[in-house]
């Protein structure tokens, strides 16, 4: 559990995203990304800037490049082992494994007249047969015989749920559960380049630079570029982070200041770097509520739409719609050995029609309405789109349908209310399957006060 957030603080916090995202203690500058370490590639190989993941690699169409990490779930597990041959084939999945409890194994898939096979919803990426290994690329056989890439090995695919270049529709960097969740496929790209002392974990704001112990770093607004001027009794609750006196020289974004002879303190974007001693645990931000101190963040993520608004909660502070009404994204994974996504409009509907309205469409958006754009509202950009929806179906509306609901999305999921929130409530936080792990619904936090569920 974090520590330290009042209801007060929480409030203060939410009033800045509604003043403005640029108000927003967590959110440095507008159009900034992540510098990332060049490794050599083979050909027809790119690093491309993800709006959401930060550098990826893609291949020469600019499709984004994932592994499948093998993941143990309650009853078993699966995909693809470090350095072994692919878990994903042609032959179609007909029946569920019975891997995440309490379903049991060899029931019937739904949908199973258009459920693609596991290489067909992820291609696999083939290698040329006079293609050669390049540093961290390797060449792997498959089942079928053919030559997969595999990086850092990890064989590689691209997914069939990405339509444009650079988009990383089928998988995500954000942070994954233990058993209780399916076994995500991942974008895989450069390593950020940053020192050892640090990470970047990404969460619903952008990709946030930490200490690698997981503790969060802080900016002061009274420092001067490449200066500190917190000192004396400001480092007994704000300590600098400690740097070796020459160790960010070939870092892009990195610098490192020095407070005094022998003591040196990291700086990026010539920020000078502090942890708050008031964070009792790893990933506690409780140092934003002290005005003129900020998280720190190698880019944001997309805005969202403008219509929308946030909220204290019990929970922390959420993102939610013009009525002040907790947004939630929805998000499953199959109990199948190939995994395949159902959250998705071009994905099985009866996964959520089974959480959200014990199998009936009508009381399922009844107990969970979309969020409807209305007419003309703009905002679209890689993260935020408006969609099409059959509403009699949760698929992707044809085009022309004259009954077609438009509704805002997020990386192409729909986004919904719980019919029984107020404003300032999330009382769908964890519906569904494991607590929402494998099959339901998470509020969209801004700020959570609390780790876990």
């Amino acid at each position: 559990m974090r520590h330290g957030y009042s209801v007060s603080a929480l409030a203060a916090f939410a009033l800045c995203f509604m003043a403005g995202q640029s108000a927003n203690a967590r959110e440095p500058a507008a159009g900034l990304t992540e510098a990332y370490i060049q490794e050599p590639m083979p050909p027809g190989f790119q690093v491309m800037i993800s709006p959401i993941e930060g550098p990826i690699y893609a291949d020469a169409a600019g499709r984004t490049l994932y592994k499948w990490p093998r993941h143990e779930m309650r009853n078993g597990g699966t995909a693809d082992m470090k350095g072994s041959a692919s878990a994903c084939d042609n032959v179609k999945t007909t029946e569920n494994a019975g891997m995440m409890s309490p379903y049991p194994g060899g029931l019937e898939l739904p949908e199973l007249d258009t459920r693609p096979t596991c290489a067909q919803a992820w291609p696999p990426v083939i290698a040329a047969a006079d293609a050669k290994p390049v540093g961290k690329w390797t060449i792997i056989e498959r089942h079928d015989h053919l030559k997969q890439w595999a990086y850092d090995g990890q064989v590689l695919y691209t997914s069939s749920l990405d339509k444009v270049a650079g988009a990383t529709i089928g998988g995500t960097h954000m942070e994954q559960g233990g058993g209780d969740t399916p076994a995500y496929r991942v974008p895989i790209g450069p390593p950020s380049d940053i020192p050892g002392q640090f990470i970047v974990r990404q969460d619903n704001l952008g990709r946030q630079v930490k200490l690698a112990n997981g503790y969060t770093v802080y900016t002061f607004d009274g420092d001067g570029p490449n200066k500190s001027n917190c000192t004396a009794a400001c480092t007994k609750m704000w300590q600098p982070v400690l740097a070796p006196e020459v160790g960010s020289l070939a870092r892009k974004d990195w610098s490192v200041v020095q407070r005094e002879v022998g003591v040196h303190q990291w700086a990026y974007r010539k920020k000078p770097l502090y942890t708050y001693i008031g964070d009792e645990s790893s990933g506690a931000e409780d140092g934003i509520d002290v005005p003129g101190w900020h998280t720190v963040f190698t880019q944001t993520a997309p805005a969202w739409p403008k219509s929308f608004t946030t909220q204290v909660t019990p929970g922390g502070v959420v993102l939610a719609d013009p009525k002040g009404h907790t947004i939630y994204f929805y998000y499953c994974g199959d109990d199948s050995v190939d995994q395949l996504a159902c959250d998705h409009p071009d994905t099985p509907q009866q996964y959520r029609y089974a959480v959200c309205g014990g199998g009936d469409p009508i009381k399922c958006a009844q107990n969970f309405p979309y969020v409807i754009a209305t007419k003309g509202e703009g905002g679209e950009n890689a993260g935020w789109t408006v969609m099409a929806i059959d509403p009699s179906t949760g698929h992707r509306a044809k085009a022309g349908q004259t009954d077609a609901i438009h509704v805002w999305a997020y990386r192409e999921r729909p986004v919904f209310t719980f019919v029984r929130d107020n404003p300032g409530t999330v009382k769908a936080q964890s519906w569904g399957e494991f607590y929402g792990q494998r099959n339901g619904y998470k509020a969209f936090f801004i700020r959570e006060a609390f780790q876990g569920r």
